[in-house]
C-alpha cells in the first residue's frame, strides 16, 4: 500500500509563495509517476505539474515560469514550490502518484488528502 501526506499549504498574498511537499511511505511499490493538481471551487480538478522518475516535467500554461515541480527519489517526495502567486492560484492542490506493485507491476494511483492554498489579493 502506498500512503501519501501533504503539507504546506495556507494564505499568502498576491506575489507570494509556497511550497508544497507530498511524501509517499509504504512499501512494495516503485513510484513512476508524481503529479501535482488543483481544484479551485466549482471548477474540475487539473493537472499543475508533473513529473516522471526520469525527470521530465510538464506544467499547466496558467503555472509556466511561476511553478516549479521537483523530486527527492530517495524519499519518494516531490515538490511543489510556487512562486508570484496569483488570486486565480487559490485551490485545494493534491498530490497524484503511479507506481507499480512489486513483484507483479501492477499499476496503482493514489491520491493524496489535498492541502489548502488561498492567494488573496
Amino acid at each position: 500500500q502506498v500512503q501519501l501526506v501533504e503539507s504546506g499549504g495556507g494564505l499568502v498574498q498576491a506575489g507570494g509563495s509556497l511550497r508544497l511537499s507530498c511524501a509517499a511511505s509504504g512499501s512494495g511499490f516503485s513510484i513512476y509517476r508524481m503529479d501535482w493538481y488543483r481544484q479551485a471551487p466549482g471548477k474540475q480538478r487539473e493537472l499543475v505539474a508533473a513529473q516522471t522518475s526520469i525527470g521530465i516535467r510538464n506544467y499547466a500554461d496558467s503555472v509556466k515560469g511561476r511553478f516549479t515541480i521537483s523530486r527527492d527519489n530517495a524519499k519518494n517526495a516531490v515538490y511543489l514550490q510556487m512562486d508570484s502567486l496569483k488570486p486565480e492560484d487559490t485551490a485545494v492542490y493534491f498530490c497524484n502518484v503511479g507506481a507499480l506493485v512489486v513483484p507483479d507491476n501492477k499499476a496503482l494511483e493514489v491520491w493524496g488528502q489535498g492541502t489548502l492554498v488561498t492567494v488573496s489579493s
